[in-house]
């Protein structure tokens, strides 16, 4: 089932006009069989209300899309004031053995006209499932930190580092985590998003100082 909400008032963002951070992912950023306010994306708004940071986050995550499938709605979710993109996509393309060559395109289209709009970006990992093979999975990890490095972006090495594989931190279909796993996915993102959070508004109020 497709999911795309913003966060829910149980994290509400302190300011309703405030710049916005799109997290465009599949069913691991929607939150499958998780309610709302256990989603990564909405955890990530509670950590920043309690820095006092003002971002709203916006959770742009459908289920069972392909990284083809968030560059095919990737106008509509960066509608508005958005300052930061995380894109969370691949695990999907993973799963049905898309070629790499594909992901790498549609990764690059993303962050490209992304940037294009100054838009800063934060890339999240993932791995391909070992049935398709070493070769494919080898070739798929080398996507994210290539395209790291080419396009100057935050790389979060693995989305689901400490929770993959993990039963106790998964639900029943061995992919998508609990609650508790959602908490350390949110955790792995936060390194990255909270020290480009703190120079954006750095710069935003050097910004300020000079206009004044």
């Amino acid at each position: 089932m497709a999911s795309s909400h913003a966060a829910t008032d149980d994290a509400a963002p302190a300011d309703t006009t405030a710049r916005r951070v799109v997290v465009l992912g599949d069913s691991l950023t929607a939150g499958l069989g998780l309610p709302p306010k256990q989603a990564y994306p909405t955890l990530l708004q509670e950590r920043i209300n309690d820095e006092g940071f003002k971002y709203s986050i916006v959770n742009a995550g459908v289920s069972g899309d392909t990284s083809a499938g968030g560059l095919a709605r990737l106008d509509w979710a960066l509608d508005g004031d958005v300052r930061v993109l995380i894109v969370a996509l691949g695990g999907n393309d993973g799963l049905r053995g898309l070629p790499t060559t594909q992901l790498t395109q549609n990764l690059s289209r993303i962050i490209e006209r992304a940037q294009a709009r100054g838009i800063r970006v934060i890339l999240a990992g993932m791995e391909a499932p070992p049935n398709y093979g070493f070769d494919y999975a080898a070739s798929f990890h080398r996507v994210y930190p290539a395209l790291a490095k080419k396009y100057r972006t935050g790389l979060v090495p693995f989305l689901l580092e400490g929770v993959g594989g993990i039963a106790a931190l998964n639900q029943p279909d061995g992919i998508h985590p609990t609650a508790d796993g959602a908490r350390i996915v949110a955790n792995n993102v936060w390194t990255v998003l909270k020290p480009l959070l703190e120079a954006e508004s750095q710069q935003i109020a050097r910004g300020r100082a000079v206009s004044q």
